[in-house]
């Protein structure tokens, strides 16, 4: 286990809750009377500890990165030719924009959300109520508020219009806030906290909120307030990049792949990571399930049997030139087993090579090889489903996303010539096998194109292609959306609970 997160999973053990996705004032009893457990600045941490284990789902089959994902043009999980994977048409529906309010990959990522919300609300009462006074204090509460505001961030830039409460004593259901409110209050909240904050990363702060995550968080939401709430923010957003480039703190790693290793602690680049471990975060992290067919067991050795299920869209596929060293993030072609030798299997006088193919023929009937399949993060040996999960710590942000944000900024101020030369920039690209951009490359559709090739899989997209009008376009097995398709709907469930709540969009 990594010792460095025997904090936050211990917090968990010790003071577990059940957190209501709707009610965020819910009561939560205990063995421990919260003036008997909080008596030390270690327990403190500890207790704070169980609102950064409420990030572990984020990328699970059925939470909020697969619902982001699937709606975008990068991910897609097409019905198999021997019927698996449909779902009642659950994961379609994502793919082509036809979303209803009973989704269930929408009510679950929902969920996760707002559990988030819930149990971060309820560890600043428990802190901030906490007669123990140290030096630390302030700096964990700072912690928690930013990390709710991740939260928050998420609930609007999916679902727009949201319940909003930052008391956990309240009884009453929350109301609606639209997005300039919550705007308002995100750019408000995380520029107060952000002074308190640790200044650089260190193991003792790893996979916890620091200000280069604060600042990164703040430069995403500026980046989006356009589309959020009609007014550009892109030299705010630049501001924020700058800060975090100023803190001297992250570099742009040589190998893309150093951030994504199995055990990618290490990495320079990561500035806000979940930690995962193969035992305590079992059933969060496990992408080699979903994507990979049974014939790459021999590959990797694994002892569970991998799902056939998610696959890059195969038109996404193409925008990797061949020189591009990123394309690598996924399989395809000619198979190898652990000892190198290819795979195939042989019936009679037949020899039939496995060759994942990234085209796909019928989106209601893929075969077997068909799609290519994930590999962005490094597969350990003798994984099995539900009772050992990757070790891999999960990327949210990245320091390629800074100044990729940075860039994009300075791009619609029509200032890109200003931070085009830099050598940090410009190795994003030269470590990819490919020649570092000029102002005159630059584009609305080369940006989107590169970000998606940079940031694969990694939760992005769907955000991005929003912000450059082309959420609502075709692409393979999806036809011209509206978009009023931007937002997902409240989940049902929600709307049957909480009175104050109007859906989003009409079209639900």
């Amino acid at each position: 286990m990594k010792k460095y997160i025997i904090p936050i999973l211990t917090g968990a053990i010790i003071l577990s809750t059940s957190m209501a996705c709707t009610d965020l004032s819910e009561h939560v009893y205990s063995d421990l009377l919260l003036e008997d457990f909080l008596t030390s600045e270690e327990a403190v941490l500890m207790n704070a500890g169980r609102a950064y284990t409420l990030l572990q789902p984020y990328p699970e089959e059925q939470c909020l990165w697969s619902l982001n994902e699937c709606a975008s043009d990068e991910l897609v999980i097409p019905q198999r030719s021997d019927g698996l994977y449909w779902d009642a048409g659950r994961w379609n529906e994502l793919h082509t924009h036809n979303y209803t309010s009973t989704n269930k990959i929408n009510r679950l990522a929902w969920e996760y959300v707002y559990e988030g919300i819930s149990g971060c609300n309820e560890v600043l009462y428990e802190t901030e109520n906490s007669s123990i006074t140290f030096d630390g204090k302030d700096k964990i509460i700072a912690e928690i508020k930013v990390l709710r505001c991740l939260f928050y961030y998420w609930a609007m830039d999916n679902w727009g219009n949201v319940p909003f409460s930052v008391d956990y004593t309240q009884t009453s259901l929350p109301p609606q806030k639209d997005r300039q409110f919550m705007y308002d209050y995100l750019v408000t909240e995380i520029t107060a906290d952000i002074d308190n904050l640790e200044e650089m990363p260190s193991t003792d702060y790893y996979g916890r909120v620091t200000k280069g995550m604060a600042y990164t968080l703040l430069a995403k939401i500026y980046l989006n307030a356009e589309e959020w709430i009609g007014v550009p923010k892109y030299s705010e957003a630049v501001e924020a990049c700058n800060k975090v480039i100023a803190l001297d703190a992250y570099s742009i790693e040589d190998d893309y792949f150093t951030n994504f290793k199995i055990y990618n602690e290490s990495s320079k680049e990561n500035i806000f990571v979940i930690p995962m471990q193969s035992n305590y975060t079992k059933d969060h992290f496990y992408w080699y399930t979903l994507t990979l067919n049974s014939s790459s067991k021999a590959t990797y050795n694994f002892i569970g049997e991998p799902w056939d299920g998610f696959v890059c869209d195969p038109n996404f596929f193409t925008k990797y030139s061949d020189t591009d060293a990123r394309r690598k993030s996924f399989l395809f072609g000619q198979q190898y087993d652990s000892d190198g030798k290819a795979i195939y299997t042989v019936s009679g006088t037949d020899t039939t090579r496995f060759i994942y193919t990234p085209s796909i023929s019928n989106y209601r009937s893929r075969t077997a090889w068909e799609g290519a399949r994930v590999c962005k993060y490094e597969y350990q040996q003798n994984l099995e489903y539900d009772v050992n999960d990757m070790e891999n710590d999960f990327v949210i942000f990245r320091y390629a996303d800074v100044l990729y944000t940075k860039l994009e900024a300075l791009w619609r101020l029509g200032r890109a010539d200003e931070f085009i030369d830099d050598p940090s920039l410009q190795k994003i690209r030269t470590r990819a096998g490919l020649t570092p951009y000029t102002v005159s490359d630059l584009s609305s559709g080369e940006l989107l194109d590169e970000l998606g090739r940079e940031f694969a899989w990694e939760g992005h997209r769907r955000q991005d292609q929003i912000r450059f009008g082309a959420f609502e376009n075709p692409w393979w097995n999806k036809s011209t959306t509206s978009a009023n398709d931007k937002l997902f709907p409240i989940p049902q469930t929600v709307l049957n609970t909480n009175t104050n709540l109007v859906q989003n969009n009409m079209n639900y």
